[in-house]
């Protein structure tokens, strides 16, 4: 039985993987490089730190940390004229999550920045949906390091016991992701995987490992998951 999820953000919840593609090519163009949409979702799972030294490493090229930082900002900024304008969240995430917020502890597990979580979130009026958002912040390693997943599942156990709730075991919490690296992580975090295809393929997810996969959010209610798992 199901009793806690743990969302990933990008490509789950917000419809932004091309837009955070666009952006880094802008932020990237200030140092000649050009890159490409099969460079950038060949690092899926990566935070913003892993991937400007990935792309870089790729070039040949010397990395300061000022630099790093410098990119990473740019980016953001890019990133944000887009998601003023219009919030690309995907069709029935909202509704989802609400709902799960009701039935069970929920969690944001996902290597996007505070600042970015929190913009969308806001927004969205998600703001108080979650027990726990674990961030890029909050961990050394990128998925599919399993590290975010075991604090995302502590911090929603200690959310669980804390409102006198029974301790959670591993297998009763859900990951819901759209990249392998993430179903890798959850995976190995010792969880139950949930597949959405929203950024690469069902045979891609299911080639990581995922459990059940399904076309998108919309497509599913709290119910059917329950029951699916």
């Amino acid at each position: 039985m199901i009793k806690a999820i743990l969302f990933d953000f990008n490509g789950v919840i917000i419809n932004d993987e091309p837009i955070q593609m666009r952006a880094y090519q802008e932020a990237l163009k200030s140092e000649n490089i050009s890159l490409t949409e099969e460079e950038y979702y060949s690092a899926l799972g990566m935070d913003d730190k892993a991937f400007v030294r990935f792309v870089f490493s790729k070039n040949g090229k010397e990395l300061s940390e000022e630099t790093m930082n410098a990119i990473i900002e740019r980016k953001t900024e890019a990133r944000r004229k887009v998601v003023d304008k219009e919030l690309p969240l995907f069709d029935g995430a909202v509704n989802f999550i609400k709902a799960a917020s009701r039935a069970c502890e929920i969690g944001l597990v996902t290597m996007a920045r505070r600042k970015e979580i929190d913009y969308v979130l806001e927004k969205a009026g998600l703001e108080n949906a979650f027990s726990a958002i674990v961030s890029a912040e909050d961990v050394s390693n990128h998925k599919p390091d399993p590290e975010c997943f075991n604090l995302g599942f502590r911090l929603v156990d200690k959310k669980r016991t804390g409102n006198g709730g029974f301790p959670l075991v591993r297998s009763e919490c859900l990951v819901i992701e759209d990249a392998p690296p993430g179903v890798v992580a959850g995976r190995n975090a010792g969880m139950k995987t949930l597949g959405i295809t929203n950024t690469v393929s069902a045979q891609a997810l299911r080639d990581a490992g995922a459990d059940i996969v399904a076309s998108n959010l919309a497509d599913l209610s709290v119910d059917a998951v329950a029951h699916l798992f």
